[in-house]
């Protein structure tokens, strides 16, 4: 049997590719900026829609870059931001989502994140969410790097309920979500939106696409290591994947990686090389 989910699902009923661009980093170094714009670029023409970025990447840098590369063609892209948490207060919040709008170029945001949580209590995030939405300066909101427990609490709050995903760490490698947080989410028709898909560059990425049964299903599909880690991420049509890519080469493998169709036995034996925990953990973040 063959399984293969291009596309997700917003509960309101938006559909998006299940592979998208994120942003960490780019934006920093000015004698490769122009080579980054058309990655970006490069990323919408190949299906990837959704871009996502930050206030904190690069304090502002990364937006403005974003910014450049959406020029003439923000129609075809779903813009994605987020707002660090000391600045997700009731009217800090509004003035921060304005910043980055002017830093971005456009009038609003497609989605805007809660970074992560922290000491601002979630009702007045979601209340001011709720003002920025009602402005027409956002389309929907969502969240970053919330637990089940925390997601819990959110959906307790009046219009909680709106919060449209969860962007939370997510790769063969580190798989804890599994266990709790992406059946709750699932249920409630909360999509999940995978930082790291591919994993930090460092010893735990080296060994991921190292490992022989890695290596064997990714031979088997005349693919990379990384295009299977990729097509892995959005095999259950739940995940919305954001790797990151800064050059053209990346980009065009990135979204070969959407006509990746890997089989019941492909998943088999990367659950036995990378099994999910047996119980609850933490929840990562980087």
């Amino acid at each position: 049997m063959m399984i293969k989910r291009n596309t997700i699902k917003l509960a309101d009923g938006t559909v998006l590719p299940a592979i998208g661009q994120g942003t960490w980093h780019m934006g920093d170094d000015p004698s490769v900026r122009n080579e980054e714009i058309a990655a970006l670029r490069l990323g919408v023409e190949l299906g990837m829609h959704v871009i996502d970025t930050a206030e904190m990447y690069g304090e502002g840098l990364a937006e403005s870059l974003v910014g450049e590369a959406v020029q003439g063609i923000r129609e075809e892209v779903f813009l994605v931001s987020k707002v660090y948490p000391h600045n997700a207060g009731r009217n800090r919040i509004i003035t921060r989502c304005e910043q980055s709008l002017r830093r971005l170029k456009t009038d609003h945001l497609d989605l805007y994140l809660l970074h992560w949580r922290g000491d601002v209590p979630l009702a007045e995030t979601v209340e001011g969410m709720e003002k920025l939405v009602q402005d027409g300066k956002i389309a929907r909101w969502g969240v970053s790097n919330l637990d089940t427990d925390d997601m819990e609490e959110l959906l307790s709050i009046s219009k909680g309920s709106n919060c449209a995903v969860n962007q939370v760490l997510y790769h063969l490698g580190s798989r804890g979500i599994e266990v709790d947080l992406m059946p709750w989410q699932t249920e409630r028709q909360i999509p999940i939106m995978a930082y790291s898909p591919l994993a930090q560059g460092g010893t735990l990425r080296r060994e991921i696409i190292g490992n022989g049964t890695v290596q064997a299903v990714a031979e088997k599909h005349r693919i990379t290591p990384l295009q299977l880690m990729l097509a892995w991420s959005i095999r259950n049509g739940q995940v919305l994947a954001i790797p990151k890519s800064s050059k053209e080469e990346h980009v065009k493998q990135n979204a070969a990686a959407y006509e990746v169709q890997l089989t019941e036995e492909d998943l088999k034996d990367l659950d036995s090389a990378f099994p999910k925990p047996d119980h609850k953990v933490p929840l990562e973040m980087i």
